[in-house]
């Protein structure tokens, strides 16, 4: 399985040939986003077996990677009923075996660890480096154990419970970790340091077009499993990667001409109080408004959902969610950890699975929405639930947990960083 795509860079509108790992344009006008153009502009879904890659015609797949399952959509019936809602569309990623979702590491994580590995060819010699605060370092994790992928994770040492599995991970696996009181933007600038070495590569995150469109398979699931683009869209974010792979998903779905011409209304919600794009947007900014670097760790240790708490998300980059909110009209709102638990208890009783506290912060906006009649009740309603059923998943498993071959203070220096992952490989 090989897909055919060019690339296009959103500041210019050049279209150019892919060079192996681009994340970037050489002539981009500013900070900005490329995104892929596939030769294939009908979406044709393969069959189940395939796993994630039944989207294969809008992945910039070069290898298979084994072991992946795709977001699986469903109507609700039970939280629709509950919020007055008629086309409540559910896009689960996690562990519900009763309605086929299948992602062990219980996050739709999983479809940017598979997409990225993906587009990585066979014959790549550098070691992939990946930053987390959580969750994506568990998918990548699984992802590259289970196919003998060399990995290098970087994630807060607050985050380390996260890094939960039901096998050992195999040593072509390794994890670094910032000390305690870090996020995730230290373990950014952890990973961004570790590539100055010719031994790693980075992963690109917001910029690397397999992660945004692995993760645009949820919006893919929900369009192909109503049979037209949704009126709404719901979800939390933390970087806002997932809402921009969904825009840009959208815009693919249009052009297909299959499902209609609508322009799909992002709501997307932070966890307060860290709500730096919340502000920015309220603000109508591009950029984002200062932020004290000590007062974002603070919030972010008052958060339930920590893998919301990226404080350089792509917001203001051309291409990146501030475009795209713009361009949909969509609006930023935020959800108090109260409402997240409130939010995640009236999900597990009417639809009958646990769900991530991101995923809660999500449905804790969509009921404020249902509640407060901002949303019409007939609408088409899309909620992109990015993770659950890990209680269910773990009810019966005895866990281990992927340990640091080292731990850095967050002022780290370069040197003493290099001189440690020089010797992991």
């Amino acid at each position: 399985m090989k897909t055919n795509y060019k690339l296009m860079d959103i500041s210019t509108g050049d279209i150019f040939e892919e060079e192996g790992w681009t994340l970037d344009y050489s002539k981009a006008k500013g900070a900005s986003l490329v995104r892929a153009m596939y030769e294939n502009k009908k979406l044709t879904v393969g069959d189940e077996s395939l796993g994630l890659f039944k989207f294969g015609d809008w992945l910039p797949v070069n290898r298979l990677i084994k072991g992946s399952s795709a977001p699986v959509t469903y109507k609700s019936r039970g939280l629709g009923e509950s919020l007055g809602l008629s086309n409540l569309y559910i896009t689960f990623s996690g562990y519900f075996p009763e309605i086929g979702a299948k992602m062990n590491t219980c996050a739709f994580k999983e479809t940017e660890a598979y997409a990225v590995t993906s587009r990585m060819s066979d014959d790549t010699k550098e070691v992939l480096v990946v930053a987390s605060a959580g969750n994506t370092a568990r998918a990548f994790a699984k992802v590259c154990s289970d196919n003998d992928i060399p990995l290098l994770l970087c994630v807060p040492e607050d985050n380390l419970d996260a890094l939960w599995f039901s096998s050992p991970i195999k040593d072509c696996v390794k994890l670094i970790s910032t000390a305690k009181g870090s996020d995730y933007f230290d373990s950014i600038n952890l990973g961004n340091t570790v590539v100055k070495s010719p031994k790693y590569i980075a992963e690109g995150g917001a910029k690397n077009i397999a992660r945004r469109d692995g993760m645009g398979t949820t919006m893919l699931s929900a369009t192909t499993h109503i049979g037209r683009i949704p009126d709404y869209y719901f979800q939390a974010v933390g970087s806002g990667t997932g809402a921009i792979a969904a825009w840009e998903a959208n815009t693919r779905l249009i052009e297909d001409g299959s499902y209609g011409d609508t322009k799909m209304k992002l709501i997307v919600s932070q966890n307060y109080p860290f709500i730096p794009m919340y502000d920015a947007w309220m603000a109508k900014s591009r950029d984002l408004l200062p932020y004290d670097d000590d007062k974002a760790r603070r919030d972010v240790e008052i958060i339930d959902a920590k893998v919301l708490s990226n404080r350089k998300p792509p917001y203001s980059i051309k291409g990146g969610l501030f475009d795209a909110l713009v361009d949909c009209d969509g609006e930023v709102c935020h959800q108090t950890n109260e409402e997240g638990i409130s939010a995640a208890k009236l999900f597990e009783e009417k639809e009958g699975i646990d769900i991530h506290p991101a995923a809660a912060i999500a449905v804790a906006s969509l009921i404020e929405y249902a509640q407060s009649n901002k949303i019409e009740k007939d609408s088409v309603v899309m909620l992109n639930i990015t993770g659950g059923g890990e209680n269910r998943f773990k009810s019966d498993k005895d866990l281990v947990y992927l340990k640091p071959s080292h731990i850095f203070p967050y002022n780290f220096t370069e040197e003493e960083v290099l001189e440690v992952v020089n010797k992991l490989f």
